[in-house]
């Protein structure tokens, strides 16, 4: 038996990740203004803000088309570097999942990866250069396993950026005072797959054989 997820789960997604960025901006920002440029939980409340209007709107109806409108959405409205990261995220994701109209976990975490991949090229980094990626990668390893997972593996990857050396970023020009801080960009990411394992625990999945 496989559960499988439709347009409507992904809005659901998105919208409970808006309402937990906006919970969390003032901290997202706290975090930037340590290593960054202090407009991180300004910038993404601003673009995610836009992306649960967009879908309340106009619903997409396929996941594929939920996560590039989302994507297209977050690149024209954040500014700085996040917009263009996340975005990419998300529309290389959409990409990938296609014109399904339902899509299984298994699915929905491959093509998360291809969206980690698309992210990890336009910005040159990698896991251990102390970015979203710290959180990203191990994430969607987790969520192959479970949405529990992958939410776990998501928040403990953005605490292990604390003792990294910021390689890449704006952080990286700080060089051994970037140690000691937590990555907001990895923090941020975290808080996207906490919604979405809120998300997968507050519906009844569809079930096909």
């Amino acid at each position: 038996m496989t559960e499988t997820y439709g347009a409507d789960f992904l809005v659901r997604w998105l919208t409970a990740a808006a309402e937990d960025v906006d919970r969390e901006a003032d901290r997202l920002t706290e975090l930037d203004s340590a290593i960054g440029d202090a407009d991180h939980g300004a910038n993404l409340k601003r673009g995610f803000a836009a992306v649960a209007e967009t879908l309340a709107k106009e619903p997409p109806t396929t996941p594929g088309a939920v996560l590039t409108t989302a994507g297209r959405q977050l690149i024209s409205t954040v500014g700085g570097a996040s917009g263009p990261l996340y975005g990419t995220l998300l529309r290389r994701a959409g990409k990938a999942l296609g014109d399904d109209e339902r899509v299984t976990r298994a699915q929905l975490a491959d093509a998360l990866a291809a969206g980690v991949a698309a992210v990890s090229q336009l910005g040159g980094a990698q896991a251990g250069d102390k970015t979203m990626l710290d959180a990203l990668v191990p994430a969607v390893e987790g969520l192959r396993e479970s949405f529990a997972a992958g939410r776990a593996a998501a928040e403990g990857g953005a605490l292990a950026t604390v003792p990294l050396r910021a390689r890449k970023g704006r952080a990286s020009y700080l060089g051994e005072r970037s140690v000691g801080h937590q990555d907001p960009g990895a923090t941020s990411s975290a808080l996207l797959f906490a919604a979405l394992d809120e998300t997968a625990g507050a519906e009844s999945p569809e079930v096909s054989a």
